[in-house]
């Protein structure tokens, strides 16, 4: 493996931006991307050679999003970013919890991920990747930047404690219903922990609204203790009614085909292409990247 400095500087580039938004120390922020504090102090002086192995730089780059080569495509403010933006802000800054669950494809995760790179303390999980619930509350606090190698209760506790020292901390949690039963239960004791000093976003597809209806009305323990604490609501943003629907499907692709099609005389062609197999902003960017 051989990696380039131009890669590795993008990754410093990427390491520094994200420092501006966490609101610990620099000894807890280094916790949180996997390496020791004095490595971090000597990457801000401008030392990348010999400090990190190549394994770690690469995780860094994965963690920050760092792309080797630059992706041309640009973000659309549409309607689908403008509610997501207002939810955040809203969770954020008032310590409240919302579910967003809605259609795939209409770009709930990338609009999210670019919203909250500017904002202060806010923390992504994507629970995919962290499906038990050791896994889950062990990469949340090390998301956050605490030891998360102790035992499992001490984590707990810390990660509980250490939310509520930090200013309007804010837990994103994304495809949320991943989660198995026994991590999604945590959630109840994470809330009541962080209660009126932190905020909560659930993000989600029909599984999630499927996996609480379920087990609310199995009467299964924590369920229904949970959406109750995230506002007893599901947020949805794609209208239910087929005309409706069809609406908001060809104003969302539109803004996305705009923003990305040199060629402006292609967007309602692409939109009807779109809307004609039912597809999402994922067929689109194909269409778009292969030209036609």
């Amino acid at each position: 493996m051989n990696l380039t400095n131009e890669f590795k500087q993008k990754v410093v580039t990427a390491l520094l931006e994200a420092r501006e938004n966490y609101g610990g120390s620099d000894s807890d922020y280094a916790k949180s991307k996997g390496i020791k504090p004095a490595i971090y102090s000597r990457i801000k002086n401008g030392e990348t050679e010999r400090i990190l192995s190549d394994t770690v730089w690469i995780t860094l780059g994965r963690e920050l999003q760092v792309k080797v080569y630059e992706d041309k495509w640009k973000v659309a403010r549409t309607s689908v970013y403008n509610e997501i933006e207002d939810n955040l802000r809203f969770c954020k800054e008032l310590s409240k919890s919302m579910v967003l669950v809605d259609d795939c494809g209409i770009g709930k995760t990338y609009c999210t991920k670019h919203i909250i790179r500017k904002m202060k303390n806010t923390f992504y999980v994507d629970c995919s990747q962290a499906k038990t619930k050791q896994q889950f509350v062990r990469l949340l606090a090390k998301t956050v930047g605490i030891d998360n190698t102790g035992k499992y209760v001490d984590v707990k506790a810390n990660l509980k404690y250490y939310l509520t020292t930090l200013e309007l901390p804010l837990i994103v949690l994304d495809e949320a219903g991943d989660l198995e039963y026994t991590a999604f239960l945590e959630l109840k004791e994470l809330w009541n922990g962080t209660d009126g000093v932190c905020g909560w976003y659930m993000i989600g597809a029909d599984g999630l609204r499927a996996k609480i209806e379920r087990g609310i009305n199995g009467k299964k323990v924590g369920y229904a203790e949970i959406f109750s604490r995230f506002s007893d609501e599901f947020i949805k943003l794609v209208p239910q009614g087929k005309l409706d629907r069809n609406a908001f499907y060809s104003e969302l692709i539109g803004a996305v085909a705009q923003a990305n099609t040199p060629d402006q005389n292609k967007v309602q062609l692409l939109v009807k292409k779109c809307l004609s197999k039912e597809t999402t902003l994922r067929y689109l960017e194909t269409l778009i990247k292969i030209g036609a």
